[in-house]
C-alpha cells in the first residue's frame, strides 16, 4: 500500500506544474489519473469516482490560496465580482458535491468524460468568446455562480473553464477574467470539499484514511508537492510557447477522457 502512496507526489508534481503554467488544474488533470490509481488499487468500485473528485477539490483548496494571492498583488482580481458570485458559487458546489455522492460510478464517470471532452476541445481550439454583454447584477451573478459550482462539483475543478468565458462574455478584461477565476475556485473548492466529505462520511465501505470521499494519502502527496510546483510553472509560462502547449495538453486530455470512457465500457 506505502508504495502506492508514493505516486500521488509524483502526482503532486505534474498537476502543480500544469496548473502553474496553463492556470488549470483540479480535476481536469487530477481525477483522471486519480481515477485508474485508484481502480488499479482495487478501490471499492461504487466509489472509485467519489474518491478521485474529492480528493481533487480538497487539494484545490489550498493550491488555489497561492494562485489567488499571486493575481491579487498584480491587481487582477475583481473583487466586486468575486463577492457577488461567491454565494452562488458556494451553493452550487456544496448541492452539486452531495448529489453526485448519491450518483452511482458509472454515470458520474460519463459526466466527467463528456465535460472534460468540451474542456478539451476549448483549449484546443484556444476559445475565447467575444464580449456581447455587460456583467450582469447581484442576481444575475449569483445565479452564474450557481450554475458554474453544480458543473465544478461533477469535474471537482476551480470553474475557471467556464468562469473565464462568461466574464470575457460579459466584457471583462482578458487578464482580469484569469485572475478573478483564481479566487473564485477558492469559494468553489472549499464548498466542494466539503459536500464530498458529507457525503461519504456515513459510508462504511471506504479504504483506510478516508475522510468522507477524500483520500488522505493522496491528498497529502499532491498537496505537498504541488504548491512547490506551481510557482515553476507560472515562472515557465513566460518563457514557453504557452499557446502551442495548451493545444498539445487539450489533445492530452481527451486521451486521458477516452482512456477513462474505455475504462467505463469495458
Amino acid at each position: 500500500m506505502t508504495i502506492w502512496w508514493l505516486t500521488y507526489p509524483l502526482l503532486g508534481i505534474f498537476g502543480g506544474f500544469v496548473a502553474g503554467l496553463f492556470g488549470v488544474g483540479g480535476g481536469l488533470t487530477l481525477v483522471p489519473f486519480m481515477y485508474m490509481l485508484f481502480v488499479a488499487q482495487s478501490f471499492p468500485t461504487d466509489h472509485v469516482m467519489h474518491l478521485a473528485l474529492g480528493t481533487s477539490m480538497a487539494t484545490i483548496v489550498f493550491t488555489s490560496i497561492s494562485s489567488m494571492r499571486a493575481h491579487h498583488a498584480h491587481g487582477a482580481v475583481r473583487w466586486d465580482i468575486v463577492r457577488t458570485m461567491a454565494p452562488g458559487l458556494v451553493l452550487g458546489t456544496f448541492g452539486g458535491s452531495l448529489v453526485a455522492g448519491q450518483v452511482p460510478t458509472g454515470p458520474m464517470t460519463a459526466i466527467f468524460v463528456v465535460i472534460v471532452y468540451y474542456a478539451s476541445l476549448q483549449m484546443m481550439l484556444d476559445f475565447k468568446p467575444h464580449a456581447h454583454r455587460q456583467m450582469p447584477g447581484n442576481l444575475g451573478r449569483f445565479v452564474a455562480g450557481g450554475v458554474i459550482g453544480v458543473i465544478s462539483s461533477l469535474v471537482a475543478a476551480g470553474g475557471g473553464f467556464l468562469s473565464v468565458p462568461f466574464m470575457l462574455f460579459c466584457n471583462v478584461a482578458i487578464h482580469n477574467a484569469v485572475g478573478t477565476s483564481s479566487a473564485l475556485g477558492f469559494p468553489i473548492a472549499v464548498a466542494g470539499a466539503v459536500g464530498y466529505i458529507v457525503a461519504g462520511w456515513s459510508d462504511s465501505g471506504l479504504p483506510a484514511y478516508s475522510f468522507g470521499y477524500v483520500y488522505l494519502p493522496a491528498f497529502i502527496g499532491i498537496v505537498a508537492m504541488s504548491i512547490l510546483m506551481a510557482p515553476v510553472g507560472a515562472k515557465l509560462a513566460h518563457k514557453l510557447p504557452v499557446k502551442q502547449l495548451k493545444r498539445a495538453f487539450g489533445g492530452f486530455l481527451a486521451l486521458l477522457a477516452t482512456k477513462m470512457l474505455h475504462s467505463l465500457i469495458g
